[in-house]
């Protein structure tokens, strides 16, 4: 069993034996009231289950709640449990609780295997509970199946995001993108170099011009409502390897490039979570995917291409090659008369310098829009922060030869790529979720998120709610 102890660890369970445990392993010196502080308890006298966990949590918020799960789990690791029951003490858990359990339970058994198949995966447990009166059961229910089914997508984005650029080519994610859509009941359809020629998509092509790999651009469809209704449109960025192209990247980290179709891998698993939770709504996704890199064909610095939309680009960095594919994605957007579109890219550099590696930056031309964002963020526990707009950013992506250029100065990089971004969105109520610093960690921790699939996930359901 585990018990979670909100309130700084001070909340009653309300039974005795438990209760009386707690206030013995405080008083000699075994357990504090701190946040994430656990105690391990074997065969504990008088209790019916065999190992008790006591873990302390910030207070009885959802939030606090998920972060006492990761510590309890990690502090379980290693140990055969078949079944684990967790009690929230001094209160009934809700449905965001619930969802925070099965959410705390991917992330602590997800194991990257697929290159890697000596990887050995924590033991989940064979069953697990969440301890409720039957007053708030129905209630709990649905924020386990809604949690399974964000979790579900969390690791099908994690999954796509991990494998390598070798691997997941984007010839691969369009098979993906099939393989997902036939075992979710979505329309998926996987246009190839020749059907992108034909659309127009010359800002796009222009980033692909380098690669043997062929492009391609992947429309996801799914229909939970008549087919008059608008839907909303998701848009993911799909480098599968960006080495900046002649606008060469430096070598160190340069592996993590394979992490550019974060993006294209949260829209997959947002689009395989509705599937299962099945919204009364409309979405579609859209992935225009191919790698950026190095050739004799590949595009130069200063070479002017020819977008969807008609308006003409420079190109002065090849190494800002997502808002290049993401333009002509956006422009396709159209033919659906969304009633929002939101695209999602691991876009800019700056996004990090300016918000780090908690926050997403979220860029929004419409205001009930961008709450809505906003709000989702913070029921999922996926947060984002949303960046300015204004029309005075515009002025740097001036150009003498084109209608605009693909880059601004260095200062205020994020901004400057989402306002060009905006000049193609001016049909829709649009908004742009900068990812860079969360869709993946570095370091010991190297690996993808799944972000923002919760946040994206709940965003779709909440349209669906007002709907």
């Amino acid at each position: 069993m585990v018990l979670v102890l909100p309130a700084g660890g001070k909340a009653l369970s309300g039974d005795k034996l438990l209760d009386a445990l707690v206030a013995a392993a405080v008083k000699q010196g075994d357990f504090e009231h701190k946040a994430g502080q656990t105690l391990y308890l074997h065969q504990a006298a008088g209790m019916n289950c065999a190992r008790l966990l006591l873990v302390s949590a910030k207070d009885g918020s959802a939030k606090a709640f998920r972060s006492a799960l990761n510590a309890a789990l990690a502090a379980l690791k290693g140990r055969a449990v078949r079944h684990l029951a967790v009690v929230l003490a001094g209160a009934q858990p809700d449905a965001t609780h619930a969802e925070s359990l099965a959410l705390a339970l991917e992330n602590a058994h997800y194991v990257y295997r697929h290159t890697k198949p000596s990887a050995v995966a924590a033991k989940a447990p064979v069953k697990v509970s969440l301890l409720c009166d039957t007053s708030a059961h129905a209630a709990v229910k649905a924020g386990l199946k809604q949690g399974e089914a964000i979790a579900a997508g969390v690791t099908l984005a994690r999954e796509c995001a991990n494998r390598p650029g070798n691997h997941c080519t984007p010839t691969w994610l369009g098979e993906e993108a099939q393989r997902m859509g036939k075992a979710n009941g979505l329309k998926v359809k996987v246009l190839d170099r020749k059907a992108i020629e034909k659309l127009g998509m010359g800002s796009f092509l222009s980033v692909s011009r380098g690669s043997d790999e062929p492009p391609r651009f992947i429309v996801i469809e799914y229909q939970g409502a008549s087919k008059t209704e608008a839907p909303v449109v998701l848009v993911g960025k799909g480098i599968t390897f960006d080495t900046g192209g002649i606008s060469l990247k430096p070598a160190p980290e340069m592996d993590e490039m394979k992490y550019d179709m974060g993006g294209a891998a949260s829209v997959l698993g947002t689009l395989r979570a509705v599937a299962e939770l099945k919204p009364k709504l409309n979405v579609v996704g859209l992935i225009p995917t191919c790698e950026n890199m190095p050739s004799g064909r590949a595009t130069k610095p200063g070479d002017v291409v020819v977008s969807m939309s008609g308006q003409t680009i420079e190109v002065l960095n090849t190494d800002a090659e997502g808002r290049l594919i993401l333009c002509d994605a956006l422009t396709y957007a159209e033919r659906y008369k969304p009633a929002a579109v939101v695209d999602v890219a691991t876009l800019t550099g700056a996004i990090i310098i300016a918000l780090g590696n908690h926050q997403a930056g979220l860029f929004a031309s419409d205001d009930a829009l961008a709450e809505q964002l906003l709000a989702a963020s913070r029921t999922a526990q996926d947060p984002c922060w949303r960046m300015p707009l204004d029309e005075e950013y515009d002025e740097g992506l001036k150009s003498h030869y084109a209608d605009m250029a693909n880059v601004g100065s260095r200062a205020g990089g994020s901004i400057t790529a989402a306002k060009f971004l905006q000049r193609f969105t001016g049909k829709f109520p649009w908004a742009h979720l900068d990812v860079a610093g969360v869709a993946h960690r570095s370091g010991a921790a190297k690996g993808a998120t799944g972000r923002p699939v919760g946040l994206l996930t709940h965003f779709v359901l909440a349209r669906a709610r007002k709907a």
